[in-house]
Formats: C-alpha cells, structure tokens, sequence
C-alpha cells in the first residue's frame, strides 16, 4: 500500500507559499470566515441590535413618563397625605413617633464624624430619636475613635449607643439585622439608615417622616443623593451623570407609576413594621437594600421617592474603589434576579403590570441588557465588523439608536452636557466590567458574593492635593512609581489595543469611518488601563 502524502490531507492552496507565513494565516482566515465567522456574527448582530432597540424603548417609555410627571403629576404632599408633625405645648414631644437612626460603618477613619455629627444634629425631639452606631471595623484604633465619638455625643445629651459583632457575618444586612434585635428598638415606629459618609441636613426627618405617619401604606421613603466631591475630578463628573439620571428619571418614574422603586441602601426612612413583614434583612446578595425593597413590594407596601430632599454624600474618587463598588452594583441585582424572578411571577398580591414593571423593566433591561449591550455590541461585535466587511451594521443601530439613548441620558445633568461624548466613551469601559459582574451575578460564580466596602476619602484628597502643590521629594516619586504599577489594568489595556488595531484596519480598508470612534474608545481604555482616569479634572 502506498504511503499517504501530507499533500493529500492539506488543501491545495495552503501549498502555494507554505513558507510565507502571512499568506498562510490569510488562507486560514479565509477557509473558516464564510463558513463559520461570518453567521455567527451576523447572528451577534442581530441579537445586539434586538437588545439596543429594548433599551432604546426603556429610554423613551422613561422619557415620556418622566415628561407626564414633571407637566401634571401633583407634588407628593398632594399625592399623599402631609401635615407637618409639631411640637404641642399640652403634650410635649409625644405626638412625635420614636425613630431609630442607624449608622453602618466598616473602618470609616476619614468620616465617621460626618455621619454621626450629622444624625446627632437632626432637628427632632432628643427623647423620640435613637441613634445606633453600628460598627464593623477591624481596625482597633478607629473602633476606639468611634466608640469616644460616641460617647462624646452621648455626654451632650443624645440617645446614641455604640454597638460592634463579633464578626462580619451578612456584612451590612447582618449589621443592621442585629441593630434591630436590641430590645429598645421595639418602641420605635420607622428607621432612618445613614451610610457613614451620608451627612442629612437637620430637617431631614421633618419632610420624610410626615409621610410615612400619615399614609400607612407607605413602607420607605427615599431621598436623592447629592455629591459634595462632584467636582473632584473627571471620574467624579461621569459618577455623577450616571446617577443623576438614575435619580432624576429612574426612581421618579418608579415612584410617580408604580410606587416602587429600588431602596438605594442609604438616605432613606422605613417603616419597621414593614421590615418585619418582608423578613428583615437577608445576605443573600451584595445588594440587601434592593432585596429587601422586592420583598416588601410583593406584600402590597408602597415607596414614595422624594426629590427635593437631598442628602450630601460622596463619590469614589479612586477608579479601584470604584470598580469594587460597580462589580458590587452589577453582580447583586443580576444575583438576586436569579434568585426571585420566580417568586414575582407567582405572587398574587400585586398587579400583573407591575409584575412585568419589575421582571422586564427594573431588572432585565436595566440591571442586565443596559450592560451587556453596552459592552458587546460597542467594544466587540462592531470593531468585530470590521475585519469582517460581509457583515453590515444598520446606521440606525451603531449611530441614530446610542445617539438618541445618550441624549436622553443627559437630563439628568445638564451642566455636564459638554462631557457628554467623554462619557459615552467612559461607560462602554465599565460596562467591561458590569457585563462581567453581571455574568457572574446570573450564574452565581466567582465573586459573586465578594463584598468590599467602598473607600470614602471624606476631605483627606483635598488635603493631600493642597499638600502636593506645595512641595515635592524624591519619596513621593518612589511611592509614585509603585502605586502606577498598582494602578496598571491588563484588561482595559488588551482592550484598547485590540480596538486600536481595529480602528488602524477600518482608517486602510473601511468605508464607515468607524476608526474616529474606535480610536477614541482606545484611548479612553488605555486611560483606565493605566489608572490614570480618577486624576484628570
């Protein structure tokens, strides 16, 4: 039998130039292309434009809403009952109900003082107000530092204990669990929850309480954010248009239409009664807040969202510390629909619409699509169209739809209007990372339950700004010089050469002038590969 030839097992045109190496990887490129790269891609395309026009529909439905609201919705004092709650000369204090404050901390060095000055200041009768300082540290010169804090308030006449666990089981939901459990808790009517960088103005229960004493069937009270480091830098301005648009549309939209809303951890006032309803605080999930405002929700209990009260609080200035938080952010809520989408769809005690309010719009457009879409269809499947020219992306879909999509974004934050296309770039490089926290979230792997607490700088970054203009050395260089190291982000980094070499094949051989855009994006991920985004004002 003759001997088989490696002529006969390797396609005739691969022996063309088998020594040129080029050639050889383009008729490799070419053999698996039309049979196997071009429908998948085509199929990607299709499914990112299908998931663009979802969230193209979420935009303008909230739009439009959010119009309606503003034009000939009534005010929440007209919508609900509101009658102020005054001091009476013949009872005194008494017809004020008895609020609980909670202050959750985890090594809070540079701001425990803000919370807890904050929540001691509030414009409430002293013997109808009790503040809780929950404290998880592990550091034992903070928890000192804390606990005389404590003290110190409490030598002025405030109600304010000091309490700290053996551990950090159920990180803050186990905290504000435990908080729950002291016996004088049981004389209070509604909780106040404070995060420790979150400073309330004096008034604050005075405008929320109200509502909740007066319409029994409203289970929270949640205020707006308002960032007092904004301006801080460049990753402070897009924190804050992307928050501003979820305070400004999202949660008015959720509180004016269905009165329900995601409860955003802080700022915001419970009744307890409905806490207990729900079955009080789970760790489940990294997002006990939202998991606690589904619960609640699903037993018939009403949130009212308050935009004109506003809390002062502050932004990650740190792109680590802001990735740690975003992951948290994007894996929770993909985690926790997972875990309940079942049980909304069987409940019986709300109306369908709200079931689909809930199911589609809150989480699987917003918590899921919104990131996914972002990322696959911006960062890879339409650099991926250029070196695959058979495969067409619609002008409406990669320009007319995200085009629209951003503008309506912006109301949120008009004085930012200038850093609007920065923005657009900065997002598609999160939405890397929620995509991937999401994933995680869905199929409950990896970090699925890692909880980091977000690093809250309080004016520790001024200081260290107006200390660095003022003098230099060569230590500084040397601590410089690790910390770049610290800060490099390989992700981001093979993400922006792989958009560059796209864009460098679109400006030869494409005809859509996709390479401005993709140089762009290239820039703005090699910006962050290199950490670099938190210090550009």
């Amino acid at each position: 039998m003759d001997q088989i030839t490696p002529k006969l097992l390797i396609p005739q045109s691969f022996l063309v130039n088998r020594d040129d190496v080029t050639s050889q990887l383009g008729l490799m490129w070419e053999l698996i292309k039309a049979p196997l790269l071009v429908p998948m891609l085509k199929l990607s395309v299709y499914i990112c434009l299908g998931m663009a026009l979802m969230l193209f529909m979420e935009r303008v439905y909230m739009g439009i809403v959010i119009v309606l609201v503003k034009l000939f919705w009534k005010k929440p004092e007209e919508r609900y009952k509101f009658v102020p709650i005054e001091d009476d000369e013949e009872h005194g204090s008494s017809n004020f109900p008895v609020v609980l404050v909670q202050i959750p901390m985890f090594n809070e060095k540079e701001v425990y003082k803000i919370s807890i000055g904050a929540a001691c200041g509030l414009s409430w009768p002293s013997d109808r107000l009790v503040i809780q300082v929950l404290d998880d540290s592990t550091d034992s010169a903070i928890k000192l530092m804390v606990e005389q804090e404590c003290q110190r308030w409490a030598s002025k006449g405030i109600n304010i204990t000091y309490q700290i666990r053996e551990n950090r089981t159920g990180y803050k939901a186990g905290a504000l669990k435990e908080g729950l459990k002291r016996s004088y808790v049981k004389h209070c009517e509604y909780v106040a929850i404070i995060d420790a960088d979150f400073r309330p103005d004096p008034d604050f229960l005075r405008k929320s309480i109200p509502f909740l004493d007066h319409n029994p069937d409203i289970a929270l009270v949640q205020a707006r954010w308002r960032f007092v480091n904004a301006d801080e830098c460049l990753l402070t301005r897009m924190q804050e248009m992307s928050l501003d648009y979820h305070f400004t549309v999202e949660q008015e939209v959720g509180s004016a239409t269905h009165a329900f809303f995601g409860f955003n951890g802080t700022a915001g006032i419970w009744r307890i009664a409905a806490i207990n309803e729900a079955g009080g605080w789970k760790d489940r999930t990294t997002v006990e807040d939202m998991d606690l405002a589904v619960r609640a929700s699903l037993r018939g209990w009403k949130f009212l969202y308050l935009g004109d009260l506003q809390v002062k609080s502050e932004l990650p200035s740190t792109f680590k510390a802001f990735r740690f938080q975003q992951h948290r952010w994007s894996c929770g809520p993909a985690n926790l629909f997972r875990k309940m989408v079942w049980e909304i769809i069987t409940n019986k005690k709300v109306r369908f619409w709200k079931k689909v309010y809930v199911i589609y719009s809150f989480f699987f457009v917003r918590k899921i699509i919104a990131h996914m879409v972002t990322f696959f269809f911006y960062c890879v499947v339409l650099p991926l169209t250029i070196l695959v020219p058979e495969v067409k992306v619609p002008i409406w879909g990669s320009v007319y739809i995200p085009s629209i999509i951003t503008i309506l974004n912006s109301v949120g934050t008009p004085r930012s209007i200038h850093l609007l296309f920065y923005w657009i770039l900065f997002e598609n490089v999160m939405s890397l990372h929620r995509t991937k926290a999401t994933l995680i979230g869905l199929f409950e792997t990896g970090r699925a339950n890692e909880w980091v607490v977000t690093e809250k700088l309080g004016d520790v970054a001024k200081k260290v700004a107006e200390a660095n203009k003022n003098k230099t050395n060569s230590k500084a260089i040397k601590r410089y010089r690790s910390k770049f190291i610290d800060r490099l982000n390989t992700l981001e980094l093979g993400f922006s050469a792989f958009l560059f070499l796209c864009g460098c094949f679109d400006f030869m051989y494409g005809k859509n002038n996709y390479f401005i855009y993709l140089w762009l994006q290239a820039i703005t991920f090699f910006i962050t590969g290199i950490g670099y985004v938190g210090t550009i004002i």
